[in-house]
């Protein structure tokens, strides 16, 4: 089974892309990856849903993940809206992989 690697950096205060803030870079984590939160030192806590709870998904290391090609899409549209230098790359999928990316979420 085929799916796609894809690489991706979010630039901080560069030329290279907008100027994102470190504010506009956390917002871009818990929309992505999701994030548990808490207030009045730990007494309450909340969950922000991110992206990549929907869609199946290997994390390789910060900015590379594998996903399916049916979601690919969805995820270059977000990484878009934060101006990311994205790279993409067929990959072959381990039977291990496969059963990770076929997992219902």
């Amino acid at each position: 089974m085929l799916a796609k690697l894809v690489a991706f950096r979010v630039y901080q205060n560069t030329a290279k892309a907008i100027k994102n803030s470190h504010p506009t870079l956390n917002r871009f984590v818990q929309k992505f990856y999701g994030q548990d939160t808490s207030s009045h030192q730990g007494k309450y806590h909340h969950h922000k849903h991110g992206l990549l709870e929907d869609v199946p998904h290997i994390k390789l290391v910060r900015g590379v993940i594998i996903i399916k090609v049916e979601h690919l899409e969805r995820v270059l549209n977000f990484l878009n809206e934060y101006n990311a230098e994205i790279y993409i790359r067929d990959v072959i999928l381990t039977p291990e992989d496969e059963k990770t990316l076929t997992k219902e979420t």
